[in-house]
């Protein structure tokens, strides 16, 4: 019976993991594989930490096409460019620049919000069986801005409240008595109240592979070469070994690219490269995660320090981390924050899965409907892990979600 079904997910990043947790409770037979084991420095481990159900105005914006050009010009911008990788990804920039519309913003914000609305509460199914109180902190997401570009964060307050997000807009005297260490360069900001961060998002990462393994799911450190079919089940080989079974999911973020490649469907996903450091005992300096709209970076006090995040780079995956990004986001920290020391060696590079529309990939492949996809959350994959995860052991199980599906699918790239 529906019991014996043996699923295969190529990646075990909080896309997998989280899946197979949802797979596991619907009885199937789970077995996860990546190259790296879960903990490493991938990008479940390096992300902000933040659980942001608010994050729903894209990045592909009408008002984006006249901060391009700023924004690569300027030593402390959140957006940089590899020259040598610039080519390779002309095809990718004339898609987005296509989804820079005000109606293909409005199709994607409502989008991202129809699952962003659901984020939390799937993590929380999860989080009832995997104890995390240490690691979460409830006390809001705070976003802040100078006087500049307010045209922009205009745009994105109303996106918010024709959607429905929830927000508190603060002034100066709010943003201080929340976080009176911050150096007084903001103009206002914008309060999150229901989200949430973590406190060490590796650590919980693990957790939850922990209880999957728990709950009797198999792991595998292999690198997936190849994949095909035999029978029409998908058959899955690495150097060595050959596996088959009867449904697959494929969720190795940036590098999905390379299976989706295989079977003829040829979805336009690149990567933004992302950035950290860690300034170490400086965690008690804010209370909660602080962006800075203008410069495009964040911080977030967790166990290992103050970690600083953020810039955008557009490189591709081989090129190596750029110091020119680390000693942005250094100087982008001290900017907002006085008598911080030495940044800690920890500096991290990371990939996010980044499409030109700006909505993930969700659902059963093009050509193979025993074949499912979930990646492409760029900046949101942490927020995202839980409830695209419950969404495919739905479709799986193919069992109802009451959600209109229709805009994650692969098929919008055929």
């Amino acid at each position: 019976m529906e019991k014996k079904i043996k699923i295969g997910i190529i990646g075990a990043g909080i896309q997998g993991v989280c899946t197979g947790l949802f797979l596991q409770k619907k009885g199937f037979s789970v077995t996860l594989f990546d190259r790296e084991d879960p903990g490493s420095a991938a990008a479940s481990y390096g992300n902000a930490g933040h659980f942001s159900p608010y994050a729903s105005v894209p990045v592909n914006r009408p008002d984006i096409l006249i901060d391009v050009p700023a924004m690569l010009l300027s030593s402390t911008g959140p957006l940089a460019l590899r020259w040598s990788y610039v080519p390779k990804m002309i095809p990718w920039f004339l898609k987005f620049f296509k989804n820079c519309t005000k109606k293909n913003m409005m199709h994607t914000a409502k989008y991202m919000h129809q699952i962003l609305d659901l984020a939390l509460p799937a993590y929380d199914e999860l989080f009832e069986d995997v104890d995390i109180s240490d690691l979460v902190e409830n006390k809001g997401i705070m976003y802040i801005w100078n006087d500049q570009n307010l045209k922009s964060r205009e745009l994105e307050i109303n996106i918010r409240n024709e959607i429905g997000a929830e927000q508190q807009l603060l002034n100066k005297h709010e943003i201080h008595d929340l976080e009176p260490n911050i150096k007084k360069i903001y103009h206002a900001g914008v309060f999150y109240k229901k989200a949430r961060h973590a406190k060490n998002p590796g650590k919980i990462w693990v957790r939850l592979f922990e209880n999957f393994i728990k709950n009797g799911g198999k792991f595998l450190r292999l690198d997936i070469k190849d994949l095909n079919f035999d029978d029409s089940k998908p058959v899955i080989r690495s150097e060595t070994q050959r596996f088959i079974f009867d449904k697959l999911v494929i969720a190795c973020g940036a590098f999905s690219k390379k299976l989706t490649d295989k079977l003829h469907e040829n979805i336009p996903l690149d990567t933004e490269r992302g950035y950290h450091i860690h300034f170490k005992d400086c965690e008690h300096l804010i209370s909660r995660p602080v962006v800075f709209q203008n410069r495009g970076f964040g911080m977030t006090p967790m166990e290992q320090g103050l970690r600083v995040v953020g810039t955008v780079e557009f490189g591709g995956l081989k090129n190596k981390l750029s110091k020119g990004r680390i000693k942005n986001l250094v100087n982008n920290a001290k900017f907002l924050l006085d008598g911080l020391p030495e940044h800690h060696e920890d500096e991290w590079l990371g990939f996010r899965p980044t499409l030109p529309d700006y909505l993930p990939v969700i659902g059963s492949s093009k050509n193979y409907d025993n074949v499912y996809y979930s990646f492409g959350h760029h900046h949101l994959g942490w927020t995202l892990g839980a409830i695209s995860g419950k969404i495919i052991s739905k479709m799986i199980s193919e069992e109802k979600t009451n959600l209109d599906l229709q805009p994650y699918s692969s098929l919008r790239f055929a």
